[in-house]
């Protein structure tokens, strides 16, 4: 039984792995593209608008992570309770993106200057902005449906839906930026575009001869939209952080180093949604399992499952961080078209510090995974809360102050540091809380 479980978790992880990779390496494509077209003043308006890609993510993730993992614990024993669950989603993330773009389009530039644009950023940042809010309703409807056919047994289309979508933003953001001569306008458009292919590629769920899912018009029912948004908070507050933490590193790297600094940012930041991305592959690997088996009070399948995930995250973490540290100088020339000798010595500096945070980051994303698939949301929502908000914010301020912006690049790996004992404890909690778990399969 045991081997099984680890089997089909190891399925589950590296497709989701591959599909998570192929969505971080567009970013990293788009960012070199974006550097190569616009320069130092590019790379700094992609890290302001960046914090709005990530508010769409994590409510797309809030609905679909919870939603699915709903379905999941429900689909065997009351799959009456969670038929049209889906179906309600869908209606819920088209119509909210639609009232997204109209609130951005009325408000763009007080938005942008909150995000911390200037002078010198506003210009590219505006019509950029204003493209990239028309793809607020499929990026949210994305996230809902990978994650519900993920959990409906089919990871292997995920996987080529993200894969797609990865390819063709590649190809259209470099035919829109250099062929079209469109500039970041092009990878705007590339941005908005992409999503509704990997919708399209999803569509295919429908021809699974395992699948329960079915996709019609049925309205929000606010009773299994808050059990679904419930579930999944921890993971809305986990995205909407990494655009918090952007939000706040803007201006404080502003106010030491000015744009290059911010643009330096860029580059990390970019390259740290690579690994980010990679241990969400993992966590959402685990997820659909663990649910499942703690589904059927099988906790001997939820613990291995959850082993396996430590096992990968700390293999993934610990390459990242030795090719990070050996090879930071030609990974950050790589983005650095401009030749900034201040970008430059910014990122190089920052690097090694920075991802030291990659070890913990991945134990945290896959804790918190592991809380909501075993219906601990309140631990994974505080998690979530300390890792993006109560500590990260003030770790910030407090270490850019004292030690400038070598203290900014070093706040994210004590913030991470601190919230995995946070998480160590919940976790082994939880588990020493199970009485009746079968230890053999351990």
């Amino acid at each position: 039984m045991q081997k099984e479980i680890i089997q089909e978790t190891r399925h589950y992880i590296f497709r989701n792995i591959f599909a998570y990779l192929g969505i971080s390496l567009y970013i990293l494509i788009d960012t070199l593209f974006v550097s190569i077209t616009a320069g130092e003043l590019g790379l700094s308006t992609l890290n302001i608008v960046l914090p709005v890609f990530n508010f769409f993510n994590a409510i797309g993730l809030m609905l679909g992570v919870g939603g699915s993992t709903l379905f999941s614990l429900n689909k065997v024993r009351h799959p009456e309770k969670v038929r049209n669950l889906f179906s309600q989603l869908i209606t819920f993330a088209a119509g909210t993106g639609i009232i997204f773009i109209i609130l951005f389009y009325l408000f763009t530039t007080p938005i942008l200057h909150l995000l911390g644009a200037n002078e010198q950023t506003l210009p590219l940042a505006y019509s950029y902005f204003r493209i990239l809010a028309w793809s607020a309703p499929f990026i949210m409807c994305k996230y809902i449906t990978v994650n519900f056919i993920r959990n409906d047994g089919n990871p292997s289309l995920t996987m080529a839906a993200a894969l797609t979508e990865t390819l063709s933003m590649i190809v259209l953001d470099y035919v829109l930026i250099f062929i079209f001569d469109l500039g970041m306008n092009g990878a705007a458009i590339a941005a908005a575009i992409a999503p509704t292919l990997n919708l399209v590629v999803a569509s295919f769920h429908r021809r699974f001869a395992q699948r329960t899912l079915t996709l019609h018009l049925a309205m929000p029912d606010w009773h299994w939209l808050l059990k679904a948004a419930r579930l999944g908070t921890a993971s809305f507050f986990n995205e909407l952080s990494s655009g918090v933490s952007i939000f706040v590193f803007n201006w404080v790297l502003l106010g030491l180093g000015g744009n290059p600094a911010i643009a330096a940012y860029g580059v990390i930041a970019n390259i740290a949604l690579v690994v980010i991305a990679m241990s969400n592959g993992v966590a959402l690997g685990v997820q659909p399992i663990a649910s499942r088996e703690f589904g059927k009070y099988n906790y001997a399948g939820v613990i291995t499952s959850l082993k396996l995930g430590f096992k990968v995250t700390l293999g993934i973490a610990t390459g990242t961080f030795i090719c990070l540290t050996l090879f930071c100088q030609p990974v950050v020339a790589v983005f650095n078209t401009a030749h900034s000798q201040a970008l430059s010595i910014y990122a190089t500096s920052g690097l090694p510090i920075y991802f030291i945070c990659a070890f913990f980051v991945a134990l945290n994303v896959l804790m918190m995974m592991f809380m909501i698939a075993v219906n601990r949301p309140r631990q994974a929502f505080f998690l979530s809360i300390m890792r993006g908000y109560i500590i990260l914010i003030p770790a910030i301020v407090i270490c850019g102050h004292l030690f400038g912006i070598n203290g900014v690049w070093a706040s994210v790996p004590i913030t991470e540091a601190l919230v995995t004992v946070i998480g160590t404890y919940f976790v082994t909690t939880c588990i020493k809380g199970w009485k009746n778990y079968k230890k053999e399969g351990i």
